[in-house]
C-alpha cells in the first residue's frame, strides 16, 4: 500500500472492515486519527444489530459518525422495474433517524455491479448510469 509521501501525502483513505466491534475496529480508533466513519448495513434488524454495536463503538471512542449507509436496499424487477426489498426496507433509514446522523445512500442489489465486483472492475466505471453508480457518486460526494 502506497500510504502518501512527503511530495504526495494521502488525501483519503477508506477502510472496509467486517461488520462489528472487533480488533480491528478498535486498533484503528487507537493508533490512527480517525475523520469519521460510515455505517453500513443491510436493512433486516440482525444485520442493524452489528451496525448499533459499531455506532456504539464509535461513539464511545468519540469517533465522528458521518451517516448510515443502507446496502442491498432493495432489487428491481427486470421486467417491471419494480423495487423489491428482499431484505426488509428502510431499516438503515430508521437507525440513522435512532442514532442521529444522516442516511448517506441507499445502495441497490443489482447484478451489474456484482458482475463488475466479481471482475475487480468498478462498477461506477463499468455502468455508471445504473442506480447503484448514481448512489456510489451521491455517496462520494455527501462524505466529501
Amino acid at each position: 500500500v502506497l500510504w502518501g509521501t512527503a511530495e504526495s501525502p494521502l488525501d483519503v483513505l477508506v477502510v472496509d472492515l467486517p461488520p462489528g466491534t472487533g480488533d480491528i475496529q478498535l486498533t484503528l480508533v487507537q493508533k490512527l486519527k480517525i475523520d469519521g466513519v460510515l455505517i453500513v448495513s443491510t436493512p433486516q434488524e440482525i444485520a442493524l444489530i452489528d451496525a448499533r454495536r459499531a455506532a456504539a463503538m464509535f461513539r464511545k471512542t468519540e469517533t465522528p459518525l458521518l451517516g448510515v449507509v443502507e446496502n442491498m436496499a432493495w432489487f428491481e424487477e427486470p421486467s417491471t422495474g419494480a423495487r423489491i426489498p428482499i431484505f426488509g426496507e428502510g431499516g438503515a433509514r430508521a437507525e440513522a433517524v435512532r442514532l442521529g446522523i444522516p442516511l448517506l445512500a441507499e445502495i441497490p442489489l443489482e447484478t451489474p455491479l456484482r458482475a463488475a465486483c466479481d471482475e475487480g472492475r468498478p462498477g461506477v466505471l463499468s455502468h455508471p448510469q445504473s442506480a447503484s453508480s448514481r448512489a456510489f457518486a451521491s455517496l462520494a460526494a455527501a462524505v466529501a
